[in-house]
């Protein structure tokens, strides 16, 4: 396991939702540090190509005059919103900017870079930022968050029906995981493990009192009976808005933060979901520095690391936000290695194939976000 690529020039971003689909991560919305989220324009796109590990920006959707279409039709610019991948089509729900919050249903297809609004039935759940949404079978769970019109935090679990678009409240059994927002879950053998998040000491109620539950727990999603297992190994620190993802059917959290403690982490622990066992990762090569709110994404060997924020109150706020990806290597090839020793020593690679020398440039080179040459 080792850290292989840090490339900056990315698209700055926090609290944004990506998924990947294929060999492309699409990036919608999120915030940076002194823009303004009052207004309801356009969410932005963002596309790598992990080929060439290059970010290009999708063009805005117009309508059939040429004037670029506007929220409703498309979702606002948004952060603390969802974003799961279902066959070749991204589902977005939730979110707010600094004056809404959002509980309508947007689906961009990654074929035509288009956005559509489906209409769906059933009960929708209250419009919320800081849950969690993930897919089982052709399912979209959501969980938690923090319900704006009641102004408390939700510990209820919904899904949608991705092929019937049916809302549907799931009454679960058994002792729920306690009420919180920017937790993660995953899922994992017919399982949706739910780990750390904000929590308050007064339950449902934002009294400001934080709790960081270092405990996960997890759903049955055949019986939707609610469990917390015992667990051994190197347990993390509870924190909010880190990164979870699934390697070989092991959860692995990156980063996140822990506001009663005010620390940003860096670290990447491994869960072993059946024999609740954590241990803390010992990646090889240059860590990312500590972050919340970034994105994590798998294909294939290679875990995809951008974007994210570490305030400071020591620090200019112009540099609390980041634009760097970076790239985890699970099982670098002997090739991997070699090309990364020829950096590390700057030795001469003229005399490699030209394949590699492509390959090594688009590690090192920084990115410069193009524009889409897909019309919307």
């Amino acid at each position: 396991m080792r850290w292989i690529a840090n490339l900056d020039g990315g698209p700055r971003r926090v609290n944004h939702a990506s998924v990947a689909v294929g060999d492309y991560i699409y990036s919608f919305g999120g915030y940076c540090t002194g823009e303004d989220y009052r207004s309801t324009c356009a969410i932005d796109v963002h596309i790598l190509n992990t080929n060439n590990m290059r970010w290009t920006l999708a063009p805005t959707m117009k309508d059939e005059y040429g004037v670029p279409c506007k929220y409703p039709d498309v979702p606002f610019q948004r952060y603390g919103h969802t974003a799961v991948a279902y066959e070749h089509k991204v589902y977005i729900w939730g979110g707010r900017n600094d004056e809404i919050v959002c509980d309508i249903l947007f689906c961009f297809d990654t074929k035509t870079l288009r956005w559509s609004k489906p209409a769906v039935t059933g009960r929708v759940p209250g419009a919320r930022d800081g849950h969690s949404a993930c897919i089982y079978g052709n399912r979209m769970y959501i969980f938690g968050g923090f319900e704006e019109i009641i102004d408390k935090f939700s510990c209820d679990v919904h899904y949608l029906d991705l092929q019937t678009m049916h809302w549907t409240y799931v009454d679960t059994r058994g002792d729920p995981p306690s009420y919180r927002d920017f937790h993660s879950a995953t899922i994992v053998n017919h399982k949706m493990f739910v780990f750390g998040g904000r929590g308050d000491a007064w339950g449902p109620y934002h009294s400001q009192e934080e709790i960081y539950c270092p405990k996960i727990v997890c759903l049955d999603l055949r019986t939707n009976r609610w469990e917390m297992p015992n667990t051994t190994g190197e347990e993390p620190l509870g924190r909010r808005s880190h990164s979870a993802f699934v390697f070989k059917n092991k959860i692995y959290i990156f980063g996140g933060y822990n506001g009663n403690s005010d620390i940003h982490f860096n670290d990447l622990y491994c869960f072993d979901p059946v024999r609740y066992v954590w241990r803390l990762a010992h990646p090889r090569g240059q860590s990312p520095r500590a972050r919340r709110r970034q994105s994590c994404l798998v294909i294939g060997q290679r875990m995809y690391l951008f974007g994210g924020t570490c305030p400071s109150h020591l620090s200019d706020p112009a540099t609390y936000d980041y634009s760097d990806t970076h790239v985890l290597d699970f099982h670098p090839t002997l090739r991997t290695l070699a090309m990364l020793k020829v950096q590390e020593y700057k030795l001469d690679s003229t005399c490699l194939p030209r394949t590699i020398r492509i390959e090594m440039r688009n590690m090192t080179t920084p990115n410069k976000i193009s524009r889409s040459l897909v019309s919307g």
